[in-house]
C-alpha cells in the first residue's frame, strides 16, 4: 500500500518504519517542520518530505494522520487532500465523525493502543490495533494494513474506543504517574527505587491474573485510619499528591463497598 504520514512525532516515528517493514511504501513524511519530516524521511526510503498543506498531488492510497488527537481536527481543516481518498487518524479519544464536515474524504481510524516513547521500540505483532470506517471498502483496507502489522486487530466503534482510551490513560499514564511519586518519595528518603521493584513486580502479576478490585490491599482496603493518618502527615510538603492520596483511598474503599464490586 501507498501512504502518506501526516506527523513525525513518536507514533509517526515508529509506524513509518513498522510499514516499511511490512512491505509498505511511505511516499511522503509530512510535518509542520521541515527538520522533522526530512528525519523521519530518512528513515524510510524512498520517502519524499514535506511541509506543504497541499498534498493532492501525492500518490497515495491512504493518508494516516499520526498527529496527537487535538490536532486532527485543525489540520483537517488546513489540509488539501485528494477527493475520495482514505484519510486515517491515529486517536484514540476522537470519534470517526471528525470526518463527517469533508464529505470528499473516505474516513477511518487506525488506532495503535500503546506508549510510545523515543528510544524504545514496541512489538508490533503483538499490539493491539482498532479500526473503524465509513464504509465497508475503506474498512477492508485498514483491516489488511492491520493484519500486515499485528496478530491483534479490533474493529470498535467510536463509544467503545473513547472507553479504551480512557481506561489506557488509567492503566498507563496514571499508573506510570504514581510510580513517579513513589521514585520521589524514595528519593526524599535517601533510599533507591530498586527497593520497591519486587512489589510493583506482584502487584502487576496479581492484576494480570485476577480481577484487579478483588486482590486489593492496603491501608484504605482495611480501613486502616491510623496508617491512612500518618501517610496524610508524610506527605505534607506535597498537598497535590496528599490529594491524589486520599482521593485514591476514598476510591478503593468505596469500590469495595459495593456489591458489584470485583
Amino acid at each position: 500500500m501507498r501512504i502518506c504520514l501526516v506527523g513525525a512525532g513518536r507514533v509517526a516515528t515508529q509506524l513509518g518504519p513498522a510499514l516499511l517493514r511490512a512491505g509498505h511504501t511511505i511516499t511522503h513524511v509530512w510535518s509542520r517542520t521541515a527538520a522533522s519530516a526530512a528525519a523521519l524521511a530518512a528513515q524510510l526510503p524512498g520517502a519524499g518530505a514535506t511541509t506543504t498543506l497541499d498534498l493532492r498531488q501525492m500518490e497515495a492510497e491512504l493518508i494516516l494522520l499520526a498527529v496527537p488527537d487535538a490536532a486532527v481536527e485543525p489540520l483537517l481543516a488546513q489540509l488539501q487532500l485528494p477527493a475520495n481518498v482514505l484519510a486515517a487518524h491515529t486517536a484514540g479519544a476522537l470519534p470517526l465523525a471528525v470526518f463527517a464536515s469533508y464529505p470528499h474524504l473516505r474516513g477511518g481510524v487506525f488506532y495503535p493502543l500503546q506508549t510510545f516513547s523515543p528510544g524504545r521500540m514496541v512489538d508490533w505483532a503483538t499490539l493491539p490495533l482498532c479500526l473503524e470506517a465509513a464504509d465497508a471498502a475503506s474498512q477492508a483496507t485498514l483491516l489488511a494494513l492491520a493484519h500486515s502489522l499485528s496478530q491483534d486487530v479490533r474493529l470498535l466503534n467510536s463509544g467503545q474506543r473513547l472507553l479504551l482510551h480512557t481506561a489506557a490513560v488509567f492503566a498507563g499514564n496514571f499508573t506510570n504517574h504514581v510510580l513517579g511519586i513513589s521514585h520521589a518519595l524514595l528519593q526524599e528518603a535517601g533510599l533507591p527505587f530498586e527497593l520497591i521493584l519486587p512489589l510493583v513486580r506482584e502487584t502487576v502479576e496479581k492484576a494480570l491474573a485476577y480481577p484487579p478490585f478483588t486482590v486489593q490491599t492496603g491501608p484504605a482496603a482495611r480501613h486502616d485510619a491510623p496508617t491512612l493518618a500518618r501517610h496524610q502527615t508524610a506527605l505534607q510538603a506535597h498537598p497535590m499528591w496528599q490529594e491524589v492520596y486520599a482521593t485514591v483511598s476514598r476510591s478503593i474503599q468505596q469500590q469495595a463497598a459495593e456489591p458489584s464490586a470485583g
